[in-house]
C-alpha cells in the first residue's frame, strides 16, 4: 500500500480514500432495508438531504443480507427475529452504478461481504464498476489473511471496522469475547516500541495494506491515535501479531443466520 503526502490510498476507480479514518456508526443509521434496485437512489438521496451534500465520496452496501423495506430500519416479527427481504444484490449493485454515473457518488463499495459474494459481483454480466473496498470487521483475533488475500488479487481495497475490538455493544457484540487490548502478546508489543495496545492493534493493519477505521469518545485517546504514522513495527513483530488470529468475531452474526444469502467462506 503506497500513501501519498495526504495519507491517501489511490482505489481502483482512480479516487482517494484516507487511510485512517474516524468511525462515526449509529446504530440507528439508513442501511439494509433499501437493497431493493429501486429504493436504492431514494436512500441516497434522503442521506444527502439529512447531509445537506450534492454527493456521497463513497456509498456502500453495508451488508449482504437484505431486510423488509420500510420505515422500521429493523424490523423484527413478534417472536423478536429479523423479518428478511430477498434481493438480487447484482441489481442492487446495478443501481449503486447508475448513482454513479448520476454523480451522486464519487466511488461504490461493499461491507461485509464474503469472498463468494464478492465474486457474485465480480462475474456479474455487465458489470460496469467493480467495488472499491469491502468494509469488514477485522483486528488480531480476526485478523481476516484469506479475505485480505483475494481482495489484493482483485485491486480491491480492505476496509477495517472493529479493529481495537473494544466497542461493546449489547446488540451487536459477544460480551463474552476478551478484551483485545488487555492481550499480553499485544502488549508486549506496545511495551517494545513504548506505544500503547491501540497504536500497535491500528499500526498492525496499515502495515498490511488495510484501510481502518477506529472510534473513541475521548480526545486523547483521539489524537494518539492519529501518531499511528510515527513508527513502524518489525516484520517479526508483524508475524507475532498474525500469530494471535483466532477467527474470533466480536460482532454478533447468529441473528442472521436465517437468512438465505448469508453463508461463510469456510
Amino acid at each position: 500500500m503506497e500513501l501519498d503526502k495526504d495519507r491517501c490510498i489511490k482505489m481502483n476507480d482512480g479516487n482517494k480514500i484516507p487511510a485512517l479514518g474516524f468511525g462515526t456508526y449509529s446504530p440507528d443509521a439508513l442501511w439494509s432495508t433499501f437493497h431493493r434496485p429501486e429504493l436504492v437512489r431514494s436512500c441516497l438521496e434522503q442521506s444527502l438531504k439529512k447531509l445537506k451534500f450534492d454527493y456521497l465520496d463513497l456509498f456502500i452496501i453495508h451488508n449482504p443480507m437484505s431486510l423488509k423495506p420500510g420505515t422500521d430500519t429493523l424490523p423484527k416479527d413478534e417472536n423478536g427475529k429479523f423479518i428478511f427481504d430477498v434481493v438480487d444484490l447484482r441489481q442492487t449493485w446495478e443501481a449503486m452504478e447508475a448513482c454513479k454515473d448520476a454523480g451522486l457518488v464519487k466511488s461504490i463499495g461493499v461491507s461485509n461481504f464474503n469472498i463468494r459474494q464478492l465474486e457474485m459481483i465480480l462475474n456479474k454480466p455487465g458489470l460496469k464498476y467493480k467495488p472499491v473496498l469491502n468494509q469488514v470487521e477485522c483486528h488480531p483475533y480476526l485478523n481476516q489473511g484469506k479475505l485480505l488475500a483475494f481482495c489484493k488479487s482483485k485491486d480491491i481495497l480492505l476496509e477495517a471496522y472493529c479493529v481495537l475490538g473494544s466497542q461493546r455493544d449489547k446488540m451487536w457484540i459477544d460480551q463474552s469475547t476478551p478484551v483485545l487490548l488487555e492481550d499480553p502478546v499485544l502488549g508486549a508489543v506496545a511495551k517494545k516500541y513504548n506505544r500503547s495496545p491501540a497504536l500497535v492493534a491500528l499500526r498492525y493493519q496499515l502495515q498490511r495494506g488495510i484501510v481502518v477505521l477506529f472510534k473513541s469518545y475521548t480526545r486523547k485517546r483521539i489524537e494518539e491515535n492519529f501518531q499511528v504514522f510515527d513508527f513502524q513495527l518489525s516484520e517479526e513483530d508483524m508475524k507475532t501479531i498474525d500469530g494471535m488470529n483466532k477467527n474470533r468475531s466480536y460482532v454478533r452474526l447468529e441473528q442472521f443466520l436465517g437468512h438465505p444469502q448469508l453463508y461463510t467462506d469456510e
